[in-house]
């Protein structure tokens, strides 16, 4: 399933993975389509490195935990930019805080979650950080609903290995897409 978003940029980052349907996904934080606010972004771009409250619904009733990813596919590397992810997350848990991402913020993640390590290595959420002169990024934030309650996957694993695992139990995707943008004052 090619995810119709074309005012989200060129690049899909799930066009290679196998279908999924799709459920609600909603924010008091960010909106899809629009630009993220402020907090979302780094604490060197200006921002508070916060995640975003994040709540979702809909998705099939054969649902036995979720996954919560932002990756930006837009980032200048080749290979995008992983932000965030979090794995085994109960069926039972259908919303995550602002924050929950936050190092040091443990408590606001259910039992048994597992943070990996993002893109510097950090196992938290990491806010928007684009890079003068590379335009509007994409940021996808994305709830995995999988058929199994737990992945197995190594505590250092990174966000690709987590998605290849993963990969044949994901059941549903739901999506926001924000943009974000470099800003000279951050």
């Amino acid at each position: 399933m090619t995810h119709d978003h074309p005012a989200h940029g060129p690049i899909d980052p799930f066009a290679a993975v196998p279908d999924a349907p799709s459920f609600a996904l909603t924010s008091a934080d960010i909106e899809d389509g629009e630009p993220l606010p402020a907090e979302v972004y780094a604490s060197g771009a200006g921002g508070q490195n916060r995640s975003p409250q994040l709540s979702w619904s809909g998705f099939p009733s054969e649902t036995r935990s979720f996954a919560v990813t932002c990756f930006d596919p837009d980032a200048p590397t080749g290979s995008g930019f992983w932000h965030w992810a979090v794995a085994n997350i109960p069926a039972e848990v259908t919303s995550l805080p602002s924050g929950a991402g936050s190092s040091g913020a443990e408590g606001q993640l259910p039992e048994g979650a597992l943070t990996l390590p993002n893109e510097l290595r950090e196992p938290a959420f990491t806010g928007a950080a684009p890079p003068e002169g590379t335009g509007v990024h994409h940021y996808w934030f994305v709830v995995h609903a999988l058929n199994v309650a737990h992945v197995d996957v190594e505590p250092q694993s990174t966000p690709a290995v987590l998605g290849f695992t993963m990969r044949d139990a994901v059941i549903g995707r739901a999506v926001i897409v924000a943009t974000g943008a470099f800003d000279a004052a951050g």
